[in-house]
């Protein structure tokens, strides 16, 4: 990790900051939140952010980037841009369509980082919800191996900059990985981790292969009730948690943070709340002792709040395997 920089390199030789901001939100929230919420972590200091094509926010959040490059802020090349392709844009034809729908209405030149966003297809749909009468998911079957080659294409076009997967296991990587004439590796892998779920032999075997492991949900959960399932423990009340947060006089999210980034995860922290916007920037004011990192580590209970429980049944469905 490159503390001055804040920044780790990737295997093709970008670099990605290692605090990210996540401009995910529940449906129910209006998508004007997420323009200004991003206008207020640039001017906090994130160049990191993150969104994704299903998140449908990327006008919004393409209009904050560009107001804070107009008002000379930033630059372009400061700011680090992640996108990811939708699982009805999976087809190989499909994923640089979908990667130019997201441009265009980010109003961007390039993203510095597009992911397949699951390893699952659905069947292709415009409105990217792929859903029956009964609000079921349409699944369908693709090569993940074709859509990775569409991603290859989007980078040589000088579309994305990096290219990676998120939410991918093991196996479904090894399969990338392995794969005749691999011409772009997978830059990283998108995962929910949390002291709750701490994804230790994922990290290592990633560790292993070059791949940055970039931690999503890092604060537990934003508890949406049609995604998680809302009888599972609150993890920024954990007690162990919040006596080490007592100890060093910082906040559960700060400790959570930060054990992300002594790890060598880069992490993604979301809150539409300036207070909390500002506050997650001082990750980078401490560090924890190793014995402190251990208590941490032993807070794992494999518990996954982002379950993809609507997914299940799906042959390329990611979570059955360990890791």
């Amino acid at each position: 990790m490159n503390s001055k920089q804040q920044t780790v390199r990737l295997s093709d030789g970008h670099f990605i900051p290692v605090l990210g901001f996540g401009t995910y939100a529940p449906r129910e929230v209006p998508k004007s939140k997420a323009l200004e919420a991003t206008k207020i972590a640039i001017d906090a200091g994130f160049r990191h952010i993150d969104s994704a094509a299903v998140y449908q926010n990327e006008k919004e959040v393409g209009l904050a980037i560009r107001s804070k490059i107009a008002d000379g802020t930033v630059k372009r090349e400061d700011i680090f841009y992640t996108s990811k392709v939708w699982c009805t844009f999976n087809h190989p034809e499909r994923v640089q369509v979908c990667l130019e729908q997201s441009l265009k209405q980010l109003q961007l030149e390039y993203v510095d980082l597009y992911l397949i966003h699951f390893p699952m297809a659905l069947k292709p749909e415009e409105d990217l919800k792929a859903k029956d009468e009964n609000e079921k998911l349409l699944f369908d079957v693709v090569d993940i191996c074709d859509t990775w080659k569409a991603m290859e294409k989007c980078k040589d076009a000088g579309l994305a900059k990096s290219i990676g997967v998120s939410n991918f296991n093991r196996r479904q990587l090894e399969k990338i990985l392995n794969k005749p004439g691999l011409k772009h590796r997978p830059v990283c892998n998108q995962v929910e981790c949390h002291p709750y779920l701490n994804q230790r032999k994922l990290l290592d075997f990633c560790k292993s292969k070059d791949i940055v492991l970039v931690a999503y949900s890092a604060l537990g959960s934003h508890r949406e009730t049609r995604c998680v399932d809302k009888s599972l423990p609150v993890l920024l009340a954990d007690p162990v948690l919040c006596a080490i947060a007592k100890k060093y006089n910082w906040t559960p999210a700060l400790i959570a943070l930060r054990y992300q980034l002594e790890r060598g995860v880069v992490v993604l922290a979301k809150s539409f709340t300036e207070k909390r916007i500002k506050e997650n920037m001082q990750v980078f004011e401490f560090q924890l002792t190793s014995e402190d990192m251990k208590v941490l580590d032993g807070l794992n209970k494999n518990i996954r709040y982002m379950s993809g429980s609507r997914f299940q049944g799906h042959p390329d469905f990611p979570f059955l395997d360990e890791y």
